[in-house]
């Protein structure tokens, strides 16, 4: 038996001891956890390459995916390399990686995870088991998300080690993770087709079974084959096609599986396990034809830069569906009964509803009965900032949805204040409320309610024991007083019969057409005469202004005491 200490399995937080036997490897953490062992007949290859703690034995197992050991000595080599050739029939590969930092080279891959190689030497893998998704960002240019700790499947700590089933259990070892990748992929690739014949002639090959495509294409499909993106929880069990998502926007097909569900759009899939969600919402809209149904997820939804911590679906409340479950009656008797029905033939938003209810065992929120808007509804429309959207008043919460998707449990609250901002009249048709939480969280402001629905709220307030104040009340004789103000400036204004100084607007008023004298003899006024007459003598628009700012002016005589400008055109 061959012995080392201080090796991580994994990237583990802790090290432990390592213990290569006749029948297979073993692998014990120091402190306390779980013990990891793998048959020599599981070991398919190994390869030994410098790595992070010191010198990595990397096992491809036959079925369970990549097994990464760090923390040996260079010493070590020889006897790692012949406890293997001896007792696994297996020789240990010695592998350099590129040091030269190019970021470009050629993808390759191999059956457990995905090599980069720079002039033929691995610069870095991604094993497809720290794959959670992946996406067409632009025409040449494919997207890696790799996946979070909080992403793994519940019982996913009892699927072996580098299993596809057991993501994120690499990403989990340290503070900071690489959570996304692009490669750019430029040019065409040839896709050979299983269906043709191994033996036939290139001349002989139909168009079918060997087709020219995108590189960047080929690459995603590939890649979402190898990691198991998508079907890996086995058949669908139902699929709802082109729904409406007013967060992230876009239209979506869903597949609904046995442990997650998945949206497939025209540029972003995204795979979600049912353990993600926190919160499910059925929310009705105030336009009487559409219902939202909204899932918080935790870890939020990313796209990119961006994270959606809300799922957000608008579903029309008069389409129907026709839907039958694929599922076996065993299955659906035996784990499901009482949570789903073998068929559904009700409205879309219902059956949704039902479906997501029963596969992830999340309690559905809707509006509270307390409280009702001044025109019968369970929203209030308002604004956070720029965007318009639907706050809703639940039991325990408050929501506003669409964007940005904003969640506050009334709990965390400490006094929400209904005020109007600035002093202009039409400011009294609309109010705002302002949410400040407990223990310095912060606030939340909500703009332009309509004045209606102000005593429908303190009605809620009260009923659910929230402290508010309304500062509404105190500011409404300083909007009086300015209204009045308004008023009697705008009546002195007319009883001086005068304008008021506009400074240099008046000035330019005055010199207007001067360069366009009657007696000029240009060329222009000499081909529209009949034209030049009226509009020559500076009386036309000059006067039509005068009269939009109440008349006044200098008079004619005082306009022709001014010294005239030389013309511009030619003379005689």
């Amino acid at each position: 038996m061959e012995s080392f200490d201080n090796i991580y399995l994994d990237l583990s937080r802790q090290p432990g001891k390592c213990k290569l036997a006749e029948s297979g490897l073993g692998w014990k953490p120091s402190g306390a956890g779980d013990t990891f062992t793998i048959d020599k007949s599981n070991i398919g290859a190994a390869q030994w390459s410098r790595a992070a703690k010191g010198f990595e034995l990397k096992i491809l197992s036959r079925s369970s995916g990549v097994i990464q050991l760090d923390g040996f000595d260079q010493e070590a080599f020889e006897r790692v390399s012949k406890a293997f050739k001896v007792w696994y029939g297996v020789n240990v590969e010695s592998r350099e990686h590129a040091l030269r930092g190019w970021n470009w080279g050629k993808a390759e891959f191999t059956k457990a995870e995905l090599t980069f190689n720079v002039q033929n030497r691995p610069a870095f893998e991604v094993p497809y088991s720290e794959i959670s998704n992946t996406n067409l960002a632009g025409r040449n240019e494919v997207a890696v998300e790799f996946s979070l700790p909080s992403e793994q499947a519940n019982g996913a700590d009892n699927q072996p080690a580098g299993s596809t089933k057991n993501r994120g259990r690499k990403a989990a070892a340290g503070p900071d993770e690489l959570v996304e990748m692009r490669f750019y992929i430029p040019g065409t690739a040839v896709k050979k087709e299983k269906g043709g014949e191994e033996g036939q002639d290139d001349e002989e090959e139909e168009g079918e079974e060997v087709e020219e495509q995108n590189a960047a294409n080929l690459f995603y499909e590939t890649l979402m084959d190898k990691a198991e993106i998508g079907d890996v929880a086995g058949d669908t069990f139902a699929t709802f096609l082109d729904v409406l998502h007013l967060t992230p926007r876009g239209r979506f097909d869903i597949d609904m599986y046995e442990s997650s569900f998945r949206l497939r759009g025209k540029t972003y899939d995204y795979k979600i396990q049912y353990s993600a969600i926190k919160k499910f919402f059925l929310l009705p809209k105030n336009d009487d034809t559409h219902t939202l149904i909204v899932l918080g997820l935790d870890p939020p939804l990313r796209q990119g830069q961006t994270r959606y911590p809300f799922l957000v679906m608008q579903m029309k409340l008069d389409e129907e569906i026709s839907l039958e479950l694929n599922m076996t009656e065993e299955l659906l008797q035996s784990r499901y009964k009482d949570k789903l029905e073998p068929r559904y033939e009700e409205p879309i938003h219902q059956v949704v509803t039902k479906i997501f209810r029963g596969l992830s065992g999340k309690k559905v929120i809707m509006p509270s009965r307390d409280f009702v808007s001044h025109h019968g509804h369970s929203g209030v429309k308002c604004s956070i900032k720029a965007n318009e959207g639907l706050l809703y008043f639940l039991d325990k919460s408050f929501i506003f949805v669409p964007k940005p998707a904003t969640y506050i449990q009334i709990e965390n609250i400490s006094v929400i204040t209904m005020s109007r901002v600035g002093g202009a009249v039409s400011a009294s048709r609309t109010f705002d409320i302002t949410i400040t939480l407990k223990a310095g969280m912060g606030e939340h402001q909500f703009s332009n309610i309509n004045r209606e629905e102000q005593q429908p709220l303190e009605d809620f307030f009260k009923a659910k024991n929230i402290r508010f104040k309304n500062e509404m009340a105190d500011d409404s004789s300083a909007l009086i007083a300015a209204a009045l103000d308004n008023d009697e400036l705008m009546g002195s204004s007319d009883d001086e019969g005068g304008r008021a100084d506009r400074g240099s607007a008046d000035e330019d008023e005055e010199s207007v057409d001067e360069d366009f004298e009657a007696d000029s003899e240009s060329d222009v006024a000499e081909e529209f005469d009949s034209d030049h007459e009226s509009s020559g003598s500076g009386s036309g628009s000059d006067a039509e202004m005068d009269d939009a700012s109440e008349g006044g002016g200098e008079s004619d005589e005082e306009e022709d005491q001014r010294p005239k400008k030389k013309s511009k055109v030619g003379g005689k």
